[in-house]
């Protein structure tokens, strides 16, 4: 074998491997597409246009991560030790198989902009400390080992309110929601005299996040598993319920260090109109990517539901939570029966 690896040519070996890693980081980069069809980028983009940039770079934030995952990490672990490449030809392919990653050509250039333009070092500087903590995370592509530690919830579905929460982690939309209540939170500490206006707007925000799941909730259920909940002794309603319960839990638990009831009426509200696209619009979702794809009526439904039930909850009265809670009850009845 060391005579063999003697007489290869330089890179011989290493080529094909960049080329298909090339391929399949080329592939995955176009499963985000969904971002130009989630509810939250289309409805800030039309409301706010160029005032949204806060919110645009919040977005921009949690897509870097999963950008800048190192491409080694597609080959499966116990595959990669069994190829025969010497240990010159390993750290070879170390070395430039980040530069597959445009995201690497662009932190390149940035670096030769700051030699003559200082004032741009600390952005570079960012954007690299964003780019190694993503490229040294594990990989986004499975379900990653801390969200077993999400315990069972008691009872009949608790298995399955504990499934659907561990789904819901698995989407960027629950990241971009993280984001913003955390910058609730941090401008609600830091400036004494917020207006309660603010902490209403903030609370919106953080659910037309999450819209987009709303109203694609069996988007990451596979056909097997959409078969099984037919094979089990449950009624649809309770399946779509334990699906609804987990999304409030998720939004209150955000949009505590805001308006908690505004954001309560606003997911229940959310719910109740996305029980529609979800059950007859069904759209296959992909783990670690942006919810999307529903129709823009549903968009434009949802969006306008859950503002309506926020500012009566904020500025009239938190009763409006009952009315939400009824409407999406019956909901969940209704496309109960249209589930399987």
């Amino acid at each position: 074998m060391a005579g063999v690896r003697g007489k290869r040519v330089p890179f011989e070996v290493i080529v094909p491997i960049l080329r298909a890693l090339a391929t399949a980081a080329k592939r995955e980069r176009q499963t985000f597409r969904s971002v130009a069809t989630n509810n939250f980028f289309l409805v800030t983009l039309i409301l706010l246009g160029p005032a949204g940039m806060f919110l645009y770079m919040v977005g921009a934030v949690v897509v870097f991560f999963p950008l800048s995952a190192d491409p080694l990490r597609k080959i499966p672990a116990d595959r990669f030790p069994l190829w025969p490449l010497s240990r010159a030809e390993h750290w070879k392919l170390r070395l430039l198989s980040p530069w597959i990653n445009p995201i690497t050509w662009l932190l390149a250039a940035l670096a030769l902009w700051s030699l003559r333009h200082t004032e741009s070092l600390s952005l570079l500087l960012l954007l690299v400390g964003l780019f190694a903590a993503g490229f040294a995370l594990p990989s986004l592509s499975g379900e990653p080992a801390w969200l077993r530690w999400i315990p069972a919830f008691p009872g009949r579905m608790g298995q399955i309110l504990r499934k659907n929460l561990r789904e819901i982690l698995m989407t960027l939309d629950f990241y971009v929601a993280l984001l913003l209540s955390i910058s609730g939170f941090v401008y609600r500490v830091a400036i004494r005299d917020l207006p309660a206006e603010a902490l209403m707007l903030m609370t919106l925000l953080v659910v037309l996040a999450l819209s987009g799941y709303a109203q694609c909730l069996f988007g990451l259920e596979s056909k097997s598993g959409l078969r099984r909940y037919q094979l089990m002794p449950l009624e649809g309603w309770r399946v779509i319920a334990a699906k609804d319960v987990a999304f409030v839990l998720v939004t209150v638990a955000l949009t505590l260090p805001l308006a908690p009831l505004t954001g309560l009426a606003s997911s229940l509200a959310l719910l109740a109109f996305g029980h529609q696209p979800s059950v007859e619009e069904r759209r296959e979702q992909k783990r670690w990517r942006f919810s999307g794809g529903a129709s823009v009526s549903s968009c434009v439904t949802l969006t306008l539901a859950l503002t309506m039930a926020g500012v009566t909850a904020f500025r009239i009265t938190p009763l409006i939570v009952i009315p939400c809670a009824l409407a999406c009850a019956g909901s969940a009845c209704w496309y109960g029966r249209r589930l399987y």
